[in-house]
């Protein structure tokens, strides 16, 4: 368990010195980019578009493992459906982006800055995420098994979880 957090603690901190020198972190920045009927600032798509392409090769390697590299089990995304929940979630999300110009990573980076409204966005968001937990449990409080699926994991990901361990399935794909 101590190697697993000294990997989550060195995957952190690459992923906050690349957000910080991409300027993610910055609401600015952020929005420059969703400007498009604006002053557009393109630079973020290069950001994005490294991220796509390290996350591709990342995934093609991941896909043949069974095991990650510390020895845990491989967990693979099984999920593929766009439902309403996917969506409204997703507008959601860009609603938040585009007023605040942070997003969950960024702002807790932008947090090592002292940045007034990055504490706000991150209490805002860890009482949104609190808020969503307890309407997620009163929900599968009608349907018992889904409220043990929802905590029998580490990630606890969502009520519905869509990860299954590498070999668990057909194909080894979902």
């Amino acid at each position: 368990m101590a190697m697993y957090a000294v990997y989550a603690f060195v995957t952190g901190l690459i992923f906050g010195i690349g957000l910080i020198i991409s300027e993610m972190y910055s609401p600015a920045k952020v929005q420059g980019f969703l400007d498009v009927a604006g002053k557009w600032d393109p630079s973020l798509l290069v950001v994005m578009g490294g991220a796509v392409a390290v996350g591709i090769v990342a995934f093609a390697i991941a896909g043949r493992r069974k095991t990650t590299l510390i020895g845990t089990p491989m967990h693979m995304p099984t999920a593929r459906d766009i439902d309403l929940r996917l969506i409204l979630g997703s507008v959601v999300f860009g609603i938040g982006w585009g007023l605040a110009g942070f997003c969950p990573g960024p702002a807790v980076v932008a947090l090592g800055t002292g940045h007034v409204k990055a504490f706000l966005f991150v209490v805002a968001m860890i009482a949104g995420m609190g808020i969503f937990e307890l309407i997620e449990r009163r929900r599968a409080g009608a349907k018992p098994d889904v409220a043990a699926r929802t905590h029998d994991t580490p990630e606890r990901h969502r009520a519905h979880a869509t990860h299954k361990p590498r070999g668990s399935h057909a194909k080894g794909r979902g």
